[in-house]
């Protein structure tokens, strides 16, 4: 049997064999590739030592974390609750850093307290954040990580940009010495310096963002001894596509590192936050066809797949495009961006929601756009590929009443393994009053 594309072990027979044990939707992770970009991204090139901490908002099902914390990589968490679904999988607070919009009080304070007691690194994000947490940080002798709003930033959407002035995620560069007044009344260091200027960006705005972040600990910050570079490293879904050099880019950052050594004779350890690049590439959403249709003799053909914005929200929320592929019951592989076959036709991809928004095929700002493959068949399997950031952990999937997707996983040795059962229906409900 064919395998789905350059970078997977996983065939068409897999596809089969999971749709043989599970109702679709349902997604379907390649272990073995996820470990070879935890492999990558723990080789970058760096002057000091590395540290990756995995983005886990990319995809916090716990076998996932279970996986990549196994593999050596810390946890990035943007909640509260993402640190404490990270503690509840197994991963040790150490290994966690808490970088959030929030400002956690009453109960939720307290066990925030007791996480960074036991090793979690909070990473400040505002100067409230920074009033509120410094006293109990000069109690208890803690450092403190400070995550820098550079004023720049790129994203693969202009809904994913972090660093420019339309997004507020960090203090403000205007606002450094405000916080560094604060942080020298309460007697407390911040021990690094932290950047995430968007998600899937331009990677020569990531470049040039590792030469503002050492300027600005130069300039501001003497106690630091690491820099945070964030992540948002490009990954290419589709042939053609660009994807980050994350070789080039590291050993981009080990050079100005070491020069920032030369200068100060301060040596900085590094830090990257990937999520996208660890697990984008490891995950398919298997849906089957259930119906087709046509709108006239001006309009398009449709394909009605059961699993769309409910399953994966990327195209709706930032017209992102996936990989796609046509699987027959035989395992036959009719179509593929990787191999489009000949006699491809226009055709666009809605899913069961009644949301004229749910659809596999939108450009950016919503427009229908047709995507070129072999005619799918009622009851093929419609396998959506690049779905394992950010759309398990990202999707509006009750809506309708729809239920939440199980997940399973291939494991190295090509097992078949459900790492998440499908919510049934009484789940949805049982919280109603």
């Amino acid at each position: 049997m064919p395998t789905l594309n350059p970078f997977t072990t996983l065939t068409t027979e897999t596809i089969i064999a999971a749709r043989a044990r599970e109702h679709t939707p349902f997604y379907l992770y390649d272990e073995a590739l996820i470990l070879a970009k935890c492999r990558a991204a723990l080789a970058m090139p760096s002057a000091w030592g590395l540290r990756v901490r995995y983005a886990m908002k990319a995809n916090s099902t716990r076998r996932i974390l279970q996986i990549i914390d196994r593999a050596g990589l810390y946890i990035d968490a943007s909640s509260f609750n993402e640190a404490r679904r990270a503690v509840l999988a197994g991963i040790l607070p150490e290994k966690i850093q808490l970088t959030s919009q929030e400002v956690p009080e009453g109960e939720e304070r307290e066990n925030l307290e007791h996480l960074m007691l036991s090793g979690l690194v909070y990473n400040v994000c505002s100067v409230r954040q920074l009033e509120k947490i410094a006293p109990f940080a000069a109690k208890h002798a803690l450092d403190l990580s400070i995550r820098v709003h550079p004023g720049v930033g790129s994203g693969e959407s202009a809904s994913r940009n972090t660093g420019d002035k339309y997004s507020c995620f960090g203090v403000h560069k205007s606002d450094i010495p405000t916080a560094n007044e604060i942080a020298q009344k309460h007697g407390i260091h911040f021990t690094q310096v932290h950047t995430h200027i968007g998600s899937g960006g331009d990677p020569e705005v990531w470049r040039r963002n590792i030469d503002v972040v050492l300027g600005i600990i130069g300039e501001h910050f003497p106690d630091a001894t690491s820099v945070n570079f964030g992540g948002g490293l490009k990954e290419a879904r589709l042939p053609g596509e660009i994807k980050a050099n994350i070789d080039e880019l590291g050993a981009y950052a080990k050079k100005q590192i070491t020069a920032f050594f030369e200068r100060t004779g301060r040596k900085l350890t590094a830090e990257i936050e990937p999520g996208t690049f660890i697990m984008a590439n490891a995950g398919y959403i298997v849906t089957q066809v259930l119906d087709a249709k046509r709108t006239g003799a001006d309009g398009f053909d449709f394909i009605i797949v059961d699993g769309g914005m409910d399953v994966c929200a990327r195209p709706l929320l930032y017209g992102s495009r996936h990989p796609f592929y046509v699987v027959g019951p035989a395992g036959e592989l009719r179509s593929s961006d990787f191999a489009l076959p000949e006699g491809a036709r226009d055709i666009v991809v809605s899913g069961r929601c009644c949301e004229s928004g749910d659809c596999l095929t939108l450009a950016e700002g919503g427009h229908i756009e047709t995507r070129a493959m072999t005619q799918p068949q009622i009851g093929d399997s419609f396998v959506v590929g690049g779905t394992g950031a950010y759309c398990a952990a990202m999707t509006p999937f009750n809506y309708n009443s729809h239920t939440q997707s199980a997940e399973w996983l291939v494991t190295q040795d090509g097992t078949l393994t459900q790492i998440r059962k499908r919510q049934e229906l009484p789940q949805l409900v049982e919280n109603e009053c």
